[in-house]
């Protein structure tokens, strides 16, 4: 474990020092598989760029894995008041997305439970029959009830993040455990995927380190459940890649920073956290997005775009 940890240690690091070299490769590739690459440089402009695609399809609902980056951006507080309904489709963020919660959890599935039991009052209405139930398999099979149907509606747009981008062959890389991502993705006409530029890595041989050390860091496994591969669009549909920059190139030019930009959001950090652990694994008392540990220390840097987007829920 500790050689896989230094050799990602390694390859982020030069991953995130040749950011310029493959952004340009990773855009070039994408477009010969005929995905087409966008750049945003802030939260504004990301927010602007998905609801332009959504309108000028005149489709007005899109279903979502999760998605650190536009939780970052506030993405849904950008889309809803302009007609667009969010159907959030991982578990643990439907239930925040109901009760009006910021995200607090980045990928263990495990921490859903402990959002029911400690969520200010699980107003989520569709969750209220197993409202007092908080067991993980009524949880699936009432979000597995709710959330389907929002996959076949007309006018209906997918949306994912990313986990990694491989420059190497212009692919996306999603990790879950719920196969949300996949439904979000393959159902409906347009897929849109919201890329932080510091997810680029170079090759796939380097992406198997990279998914096996998030997986045993974030779970305790040996790699999640579904490992799903994004690289062109299905006939008939498309593919748009946003490419987001928010203050990152400025947090890479930080001699006290740059290094956070390796982070690979696994959550090892904050479930070693004593105050994290014993707050019940929700912590809203920052002024930040699922990110109270070594995220946090960036978020001063992020771009003030973001700040413009939305005020943090209280």
């Amino acid at each position: 474990m500790g050689n896989v940890a230094r050799s990602l240690g390694h390859q982020g690091t030069h991953a995130v020092e040749s950011r310029g070299l493959y952004l340009g490769q990773f855009a070039d590739q994408a477009e010969q598989n005929g995905v087409v690459v966008h750049f945003a440089a802030n939260a504004q402009e990301h927010n602007q760029l998905v609801y332009q695609l959504m309108s000028e399809r005149g489709m007005t609902t899109l279903v979502k894995s999760k998605s650190m980056l536009t939780d970052e951006c506030y993405m849904r507080d950008y889309l809803e008041p302009r007609g667009i309904t969010v159907m959030e489709t991982d578990l643990g963020e439907r239930i925040q997305q109901l009760d009006h919660q910021d995200p607090s959890h980045m990928g263990s599935c495990r921490r859903c439970t402990s959002c029911v039991r400690t969520s200010r009052s699980c107003s989520a209405r569709p969750l209220a029959p197993i409202r007092r139930i908080a067991i993980s398999t009524y949880l699936a099979e009432s979000q597995r009830m709710n959330t389907r149907p929002y996959f076949v509606r007309e006018k209906t747009a997918g949306m994912t993040g990313c986990n990694f981008a491989v420059t190497e062959t212009g692919t996306v890389v999603v990790c879950t455990n719920e196969g949300n991502a996949d439904l979000s993705v393959n159902v409906p006409p347009l897929h849109i995927a919201s890329i932080g530029i510091e997810k680029l890595i170079s090759t796939i041989a380097d992406l198997g380190v990279f998914v096996r050390m998030l997986s045993r860091s974030a779970l305790g496994s040996p790699i999640t459940q579904y490992t799903s591969h994004f690289r062109a669009p299905r006939p008939g549909t498309e593919m748009h890649f946003i490419l987001v920059d928010n203050g990152r190139s400025e947090r890479l030019a930080m001699e006290d920073f740059w290094f956070s930009l390796k982070c690979i959001r696994c959550g090892a950090c904050m479930n070693t956290c004593p105050v994290y652990r014993r707050s019940g694994r929700l912590c809203h008392t920052a002024a930040c997005t699922a990110d109270r540990s070594v995220r946090s220390s960036i978020r001063p840097t992020i771009s003030s775009a973001t700040a413009r987007c939305r005020s943090p829920r209280r």
